[in-house]
């Protein structure tokens, strides 16, 4: 049975002061680490560890939407996704800007798809489900906040753009 051992050699500085001088030792000290054995494991599934349980999330109204809370962000980036492919959506086929959108009718709708997707999005977290938990792959939770953040500064680009030139952007 082969075993390794790692040695290493750490320096340690000792400063002495004294009325008259002052002094400086250095030493080394040797640590020495726990052996290992080169051998494979023969550890049987049965006599494997699980892994530890996952942290418990906290469901309380003001945890989930504090400020740094799962839902703020990710509500408001679904809500940007929808806003701007609908915005543009709606440009492509009437000619509309996002003004004119708003003026004519675009409020409750734009109401009633708030609330409808942010209840929808705040079931699952009052449940104790979270985004990093479901997602894998190329659909990842990170993937939905930064396609969240580009859909707010999108949305923002497009109505300014829009108010500074007067004419729809399409």
């Amino acid at each position: 049975m082969a075993a390794t051992s790692v040695f290493m050699a750490t320096p340690v500085t000792r400063l002495t002061t004294t009325p008259s001088s002052s002094t400086r030792n250095i030493n080394f000290a040797v640590v020495r680490c726990m052996s290992q054995d080169q051998q494979p494991s023969t550890k049987t599934p049965a006599t494997q560890t699980p892994p530890p349980p996952a942290p418990k999330v906290s469901t309380k109204f003001s945890d989930v939407l504090a400020f740094g809370g799962p839902a703020p962000e990710r509500i408001n980036g679904r809500l940007a996704m929808i806003g701007f492919v609908s915005a543009m959506a709606v440009e492509l086929s009437n000619g509309q800007d996002v003004f004119a959108q708003i003026s004519h009718g675009g409020v409750p709708a734009f109401v009633a798809t708030s609330l409808v997707l942010s209840v929808a999005s705040l079931v699952p977290l009052f449940k104790g489900v979270r985004a990093e938990s479901k997602s894998s792959g190329l659909m990842t939770s990170d993937a939905e906040l930064w396609n969240g953040r580009a859909a707010m500064l999108g949305l923002v680009a497009l109505a300014f753009t829009e108010y500074v030139t007067g004419s729809p952007l399409v």
